[in-house]
């Protein structure tokens, strides 16, 4: 038996017409829908990248107990374990994470691998002096506006080797993907994962496709700031069109694999499988990008094919839950392999078979974000705690960052812990987390969806009694997959206990007046992030006292509201910095 892989990174289901109606061209995914089934109902776990390669490689969630990371040395490897019984394992891909300290145990797992190199800002191709002057960052916070600087400068250097259709990336991958398959059609007993790091951005697309959508010269320089919704409608047309046109040229590659396996007959002994790691906002709820907002489904529900020879079932959807961590046992399972103990992912073989459910709930999330859970009809986000960052611990044996190592502060303070089974009596080191999203995250609350009523998440329910059930339920998955007990407290799950306290729970966050900070009162948890947010625009500035003693005026007789700050910084900052302030102060108040 042989089986194929062919994911494509950052894909938004919305945009695919095998799912919804739209503009967009994507003739193959039609073509693959009408040989495959379709899932409606499956999700992500673990986000962003590296995560959902772990969550993709052992059948387990990752962000539960650690952030971006390698593999750990007591994880049950899918293609590792593939390798081990005799079937050869082979990865293309230019996702260029694989090649950074917090990637660098993925591709070494497969018996052998062909890496692609120039993908975002990979640093591919060397020049001293880049062009380091890049217009939109200017709303940036310094760090950040670093760290663009650097990725989109280095861009723009691996952009002048690529200037035909095929030198990029996308048409590299796949032909080295088509090149394995040439070489070992005939062969039997492989697994071969085509990983395209397109459609995610930056949105690098040859002339060829932009043309398709009326686009006859650069605009944009495809990449997002991860942001609120700050484009002017034109502008977001343009970048909403730029992934439109890279998806098309997506589609297109995937139509170069469907062409092989009809000319070869592929189809009768060789799995099939096309998949994504996570979607993608492109404005929607006034969001772009991903991990700074709550996670939506453009992001969590993703888009899922399968085609199993051994079942014979075409052109047909399943609306039973399913997610990532089911692809490895599903992999396993047509391979007639036994699934690890510590995998908790399922053959997705019985769903297609028999429409069986294999989950009654499923969680995802971004490791110290709000935690998710898929219920049927409901989503329920559920945000971090205010005050409890001290209860969110990493638990690790391959102590790297996404392209560092934990710095000597970092592992200050880091204990042995053996509290997980599925470590296998391996004890790891705990370490206090420096996650900086967490604070982020706790603004956001708790929002409850019926999702299938309301697909487009606008309309939040205030029901306590399903609120409570979903409560129940979290915990209980939670429980299943060894959640560490600390994440409880973090999550504020250790106080709800019943139905009065989440009343009680639901008092105190509706509670408009009287959190305060530094003798000032403040109308709203959101407003007083939105005043740090402008002390540390500030910084040291001697507008900093002016600011303080204004509020602390405002503050003797009325609740310091967002109109207060705002007004604030329109009346005393200078044009070029009040451009900066306001935009950081928007970031801070969006609590949705």
């Amino acid at each position: 038996m042989k089986a194929i892989q062919v994911m494509f990174d950052t894909l938004n289901r919305n945009y695919l017409n095998a799912y919804e109606t739209t503009d967009i061209i994507t003739p193959n995914f039609d073509r693959l829908k009408n040989r495959s089934v379709r899932f409606d109902n499956f999700f992500a776990g673990s986000l962003p990248c590296m995560p959902a390669r772990r969550d993709l490689q052992t059948g387990r969630y990752n962000f539960l107990h650690r952030s971006w990371g390698p593999m750990e040395p007591f994880d049950d490897s899918m293609p590792e374990i593939l390798k081990s019984n005799g079937i050869y394992t082979h990865l293309v891909t230019d996702h260029k994470h694989y090649w950074r300290d917090g990637g660098a145990t993925y591709h070494t797992r497969y018996s052998s691998y062909d890496l692609i190199r120039g993908q975002e800002g990979d640093n591919w191709k060397a020049k001293v002096d880049k062009q380091m002057e890049i217009e939109g960052l200017e709303n940036l916070s310094e760090a950040v506006k670093k760290h663009k600087t650097s990725s989109i400068s280095q861009d723009l250097v691996n952009r002048e080797y690529m200037p035909t259709e095929e030198d990029h990336s996308l048409y590299r991958t796949v032909e080295s993907g088509l090149e394995f398959l040439r070489d070992n059609k005939d062969a039997d007993q492989w697994f071969l994962q085509i990983e395209c790091f397109d459609p995610h951005e930056p949105f690098f697309v040859p002339k060829k496709y932009l043309e398709m959508y009326g686009i006859d010269e650069d605009e944009f320089n495809g990449w997002l700031l991860y942001s609120h919704n700050d484009f002017p409608t034109e502008k977001a047309e343009t970048v909403k069109t730029y992934y439109k046109a890279l998806l098309t040229m997506c589609d297109a590659y995937l139509g170069k694999v469907l062409d092989f396996m009809d000319e070869h007959n592929m189809w009768d002994d060789t799995l099939l499988i096309v998949n994504t790691d996570h979607g993608l906002l492109l404005g929607e709820h006034e969001w772009w990008g991903k991990n700074i907002m709550p996670v939506y489904n453009e992001v969590a529900q993703l888009p899922f094919f399968i085609w199993n020879p051994q079942l014979g079932v075409k052109d047909e959807s399943r609306s039973q839950l399913a997610q990532n961590i089911d692809v490895p046992a599903t992999v396993l399972d047509f391979f007639n392999l036994d699934i690890p103990e510590f995998m908790n992912g399922k053959s997705l073989r019985s769903v297609i078979e028999s429409e069986n459910e294999i989950h009654q709930g499923a969680l995802f999330g971004t490791f110290g974000s709000n935690i998710n859970l898929v219920d049927g009809d409901y989503i329920y986000m559920r945000g971090p705690a205010p005050g409890r960052e001290h209860n969110l611990h990493e638990y690790t044996l391959m102590p790297m960052r996404m392209n560092r190592r934990f710095t000597a502060d970092e592992l200050k303070g880091a204990e042995l812990d053996q509290s997980f089974a599925f470590t296998k009596g391996i004890s790891t080191l705990k370490v206090n987390s420096t996650d900086f999203m967490g604070k982020m995250y706790q603004r956001f609350g708790h929002k409850l969806y019926n999702y299938k009523e309301d697909p487009k998440q606008e309309h939040a329910i205030d029901d306590v009694e399903k609120e409570f059930k979903m409560i129940l339920k979290l915990k209980e998955l939670m429980h299943e997959n060894e959640a560490p007990q600390a994440l409880y407290k973090y999550y504020g799950l250790d106080t709800i206990k019943s139905i009065e306290d989440l009343i009680e729970e639901h008092k105190e966050i509706h509670q408009v007046h009287g959190v305060e900070s530094e003798n000032l009162v403040f109308s709203s948890r959101a407003v007083k992030d939105g005043y740090f947010s402008i002390l540390s625009a500030l910084k040291e500035d001697q507008l900093v006292s002016v600011l303080k003693d204004n509020l602390k005026d405002i503050s003797q007789s009325e609740a310091i509201t967002d109109s207060h700050l705002r007004q604030w910084t329109m009346d005393n900052c200078d044009q070029d910095r009040q451009k900066y302030v306001l935009y950081q102060l928007n970031f801070s108040l969006r609590t949705y």
